[in-house]
């Protein structure tokens, strides 16, 4: 009698490492082997108290071939274990769950929490503790990738993005955050033209986006590579800081690049903002675009922020006043709504000013949507924030990673593939182990392999691991 509707019947092996149903999978291996993170690894992240077990660099391995393959979880691992010919690929058996686990504890250190707590001024609850070491060198693992991947385009300009995302968690630590729920609110930059993240800083649920963002700005740009000769910036409200203003607009700013930064940073609508934006007379508006229900209109208003100095770059702020149609209303129970940019640039149009910083919106916005749905972010392992630190900090990774892979090896119909589509047309590839006369053949159905440029990329990436400077 056959077991299901199907005429086939399952039979369970002990011997299975002769098949798989991950034969593309190895290429995230040799995209961080080709880019030469297997020596920065070895040399940047450093938590073993013995120096037997499994190396740092085959836990930070395993734990980007467990996000790049769907995994969401530390016992996800298991099913890759599971699969007998992905461990002969790979020419090692991948650790267990709880040996991941306790190399993330690794990660945690509570006597920097409590020092971040004791720091923080009266009646403020909300603290950034300090990074660990560890994590420290994570980060410099991935500002090694930045440069190697970026290195094969000489890349010359960076367009970068900040923004925080939330991070909803049910776990004792999580504190409240700011829609109601608990969780984390890591912020990350990200290089635009590159498809890379740069930087990343793990906050708890209760630290407001707006909260000390010059440190992480700083971070980003000083994780550029030298190539790079122009420099842009695009942020919300968040970074709307006189702080982070007199940064990006000093061409002589200490800790980060000399020279122009184009930014455009939305801004937020303070009373006196509001009320320069409400006194422009009609015709000053110039129609920005028609919609359903809305009519937007666009201008160009003075105004200064705090105590901007007098000989510092003038700022512009390009406004825009949207209106409802057949006596709508907001949200704030008014017909009208004005959004304001502030920007040192004035190269352009303020019309244009305005599409490109809305353009920039969807960049990183779609880097949280990617790496939290599809990529584990959204899962925190566990209650220590080191620990969750590293996790989503190994998710940024993942996707650098992916996108190198993407950018380097795979074919252009894959470019744009999220991690979705890449599990779906490569990284889940059956296929057929042979050995032969001392060699390890992998056999897979030829139809797929050239949806899936198996072959080319594995090419590809050995050349340009040739190519690597030595040490």
């Amino acid at each position: 009698m056959s077991q299901g509707l199907l005429p086939y019947t399952v039979e369970g092996v002990d011997h299975a490492d002769t098949v798989t149903g991950r034969a593309g999978l190895p290429l995230v291996l040799e995209t961080m082997r080709a880019l030469g993170l297997e020596q920065v690894i070895r040399e940047q992240v450093k938590v073993r108290e013995r120096q037997s077990g499994y190396s740092e660099v085959e836990k930070v391995e395993a734990l980007v071939l467990l996000l790049a393959g769907g995994g969401d979880c530390l016992d996800d691992i298991a099913v890759l274990q599971a699969d007998g010919g992905l461990g002969r690929l790979l020419d090692r058996k991948l650790p267990a769950a709880d040996t991941l686990r306790h190399f993330l504890y690794a990660f945690h250190d509570d006597q920097l929490i409590r020092q971040a707590q004791a720091r923080r001024p009266a009646g403020q609850a909300a603290y950034i503790p300090a990074v660990t070491a560890a994590l420290q060198g994570l980060g410099r693992v991935n500002t090694a990738l930045v440069h190697r991947v970026a290195a094969q385009g000489q890349g010359r300009k960076a367009t970068l993005d900040h923004d925080a995302t939330l991070q909803e968690s049910h776990k004792r630590e999580a504190l409240p955050h700011y829609q109601g729920g608990r969780g984390y609110q890591p912020a990350a930059i990200y290089w635009g033209e590159q498809d890379l993240v740069v930087a990343d800083e793990y906050r708890d649920g209760n630290v407001g986006a707006g909260m000390e963002n010059l440190p992480l700005i700083q971070r980003g740009f000083a994780s550029l590579p030298a190539t790079v000769t122009e420099y842009a910036f695009r942020a919300d409200s968040a970074c709307y800081d006189e702080r982070v203003l007199k940064w990006l607009a000093d061409p002589a700013r200490p800790g980060g690049p000399r020279g122009s930064i184009g930014f455009t940073v939305s801004a937020d609508l303070t009373e006196p903002l509001h009320a320069v934006c409400a006194a422009v007379p009609e015709p000053a508006w110039a129609l920005f675009e028609e919609r359903p229900d809305e009519t937007v209109h666009c201008t160009e208003v003075e105004f200064a922020p705090g105590d901007w100095p007098k000989t510092a770059w003038p700022l512009r702020y390009p406004a825009l006043r949207i209106r409802k149609k057949q006596g709508q209303l907001f949200a704030i129970r008014a017909e009208t709504k004005y959004l304001a940019v502030v920007s040192n640039r004035w190269d352009v149009p303020a019309l244009a000013l305005i599409r490109w910083h809305w353009a920039k919106a969807g960049t990183i916005e779609l880097v949280h949507d990617v790496t939290k749905n599809e990529l584990g972010a959204a899962v925190p392992p566990c209650g220590r924030f080191g620990a969750n630190a590293a996790w989503y900090r190994l998710s940024l990774l993942t996707y650098n990673v992916l996108s190198a892979l993407k950018s380097l090896a795979l074919p252009a119909s894959l470019s744009a593939a999220r991690p979705k589509r890449l599990r779906f047309a490569v990284f889940t590839l059956a296929g057929r182990l042979v050995s032969r006369a001392g060699r390890l053949l992998l056999r897979v159905s030829a139809a797929a392999e050239r949806l899936a440029g198996l072959i080319a990329a594995r090419v590809r990436l050995a050349l340009l691991a040739q190519a690597l400077p030595a040490g």
